[in-house]
């Protein structure tokens, strides 16, 4: 049994690949998709392979090929904030990736990274073990009243208030060759930039449906669109 769910869940990621929204949909709970960092054009990835030093958790880092299915993060809110499956997320929500493949948490800390002696990002925790190293503040110019498609954002660190952060110089030997670093960083420029790309985008409730649940702390119903 454990190995058909296994057969049925890698599947269902791999039909993922081929899926791109269509228009400037709104990013929200519940959905799982590729994070793009916008001035290398890599995405948010992490496998099953720790780092071998600093907090040797698992490794997270940035990787070119666009069709691997181990670049999939399902975005929630906060563990005392849950929020409802499609609610969208306005300006500094509150959020949660948990990477699709390990079911481990986007996470950061107090360590330095490998290459760049930046702030290690890592992914760490599963399903019930998440705490506030796993939390995001989501940020981004303009005025867009909810995070989209087409909305250029920084995650910053909530416990450390770094960003996220990615260069194409700085890039790995073996085992995980020509992948990118993904660090933390207080400064902010175009590499903390980052953009949702191909993935499924759970559909906004109608107001008829939102208006008997609660979205939670940091997101929005779809009356605020």
């Amino acid at each position: 049994m454990a190995l058909g769910v296994a057969f049925a869940s890698a599947f269902i990621l791999l039909t993922l690949t081929a899926f791109v929204a269509s228009e400037n949909v709104a990013i929200t709970c519940g959905s799982t998709f590729k994070l793009a960092h916008i001035a290398s054009k890599f995405r948010l990835h992490s496998h099953d392979i720790a780092y071998s030093r600093g907090s040797q958790q698992q490794s997270v880092t940035a990787y070119e090929q666009g069709n691997d299915y181990q670049s999939y993060w399902t975005l929630y809110a906060t563990l005392d904030a849950p929020c409802t499956p499609g609610t969208t997320f306005k300006k500094g929500s509150s959020v949660r990736l948990q990477h699709a493949q390990t079911r481990k948490w986007l996470h950061s800390h107090q360590y330095y990274s490998p290459l760049s002696q930046n702030q290690e990002v890592s992914a760490f925790g599963s399903d019930g073990d998440s705490d506030g190293g796993d939390v995001w503040l989501v940020e981004w110019d303009g005025k867009s009243k909810v995070w989209r498609q087409d909305t250029k954002v920084r995650l910053k660190h909530r416990d450390t208030g770094a960003y996220l952060y990615s260069h194409e110089q700085a890039k790995f030997g073996h085992p995980i060759a020509g992948q990118q670093e993904v660090c933390a960083t207080e400064r902010k420029d175009k590499n903390t930039e980052w953009q949702a790309a191909e993935g499924v985008y759970l559909p906004v409730p109608s107001k008829k449906d939102s208006s008997s649940g609660d979205a939670g702390a940091g997101s929005t119903g779809s009356d605020e669109l």
